[in-house]
């Protein structure tokens, strides 16, 4: 049965590609799946992570600010320019282009601490790195838009930080002191929880691909080249640096995610 959930959850590239090419094509089959049942399936996710935690690895996450500084830095100094280039670079329309530079000046979210879950990286640095992002922004996303947009976008900083204790922080914590107090009671559950992240990841795809599938279509290759563009730039910028860094494995894995997946 283990191997069995581990392999559905190392298919999480194609749950995610079927998810999103089904929603093109018959956007109903995702578009149920709204956005306060999307907070709730994050949680749920979250949770899921923290099952797998303990306490002594977040304590070894803390012990790396230098790591984490660095996690946080390249987020907000690589990404916003990439957003920029790439935007100019293919002559995007103007919301697009805004639309890119936005959601590359912004913090990271769930996303990136579910995919480092999935991936085996340092899970406890991620979900750190991703607190640390979301404070930043109250300053970092509305002086980096005015600097690449030319107009100053209101960032509501008290919803970002209510969001990302309700979303990411509280489940984490609950996972972990049910993992630490009720270990046995919750070891039945703990070799589900990759599997039910990849298919859930899967369904929030494709809502929103589905939900946005006639601008997906209408912009086409220009839209899809921009956005791996983005992501790729980010991707290897984050692995490089922390290469030539010398940090170790995991470490280079989760800034890589982190700072890709913006």
């Amino acid at each position: 049965m283990r191997n069995w959930l581990e392999t559905g959850a190392n298919l999480f590239p194609v749950w995610v590609l079927l998810a999103g090419g089904l929603a093109l094509v018959v956007p109903e089959l995702f578009t149920w799946f709204d956005k306060p049942k999307i907070i709730w399936g994050l949680a749920i996710i979250m949770l899921g992570m923290g099952l797998n935690l303990n306490w002594e690895e977040f304590r070894g996450a803390l012990a790396m600010p230098f790591e984490l500084g660095i996690g946080v830095a390249l987020q907000y100094a690589v990404m916003p320019l990439a957003g920029f280039l790439i935007a100019d670079g293919l002559n995007l329309p103007t919301p697009f282009a805004v639309g890119l530079i936005l959601v590359a000046s912004c913090p990271g979210g769930t996303a990136s601490n579910i995919v480092t879950f999935l991936a085996r990286a340092n899970l406890p640095l991620s979900v750190l790195m991703t607190t640390a992002s979301t404070f930043l922004a109250m300053l970092a996303t509305p002086l980096l838009t005015e600097l690449y947009v030319g107009s100053r976008v209101p960032v509501n900083a008290w919803g970002l930080f209510l969001t990302t204790v309700q979303v990411v922080i509280l489940p984490v914590l609950l996972g972990l002191a049910l993992n630490t107090f009720l270990r046995e009671k919750v070891d039945f559950i703990r070799p589900a929880a990759p599997l039910v992240a990849a298919l859930t990841v899967a369904l929030i795809v494709g809502s929103i691909i589905g939900a946005n599938a006639d601008n997906i279509l209408h912009l086409g290759p220009r839209l899809l080249g921009a956005v791996v563009l983005l992501h790729l730039v980010g991707f290897a910028v984050g692995y490089w640096v922390c290469l030539l860094l010398k940090t170790r494995g995991d470490v280079q894995r989760t800034i890589s995610i982190e700072v890709g997946m913006q």
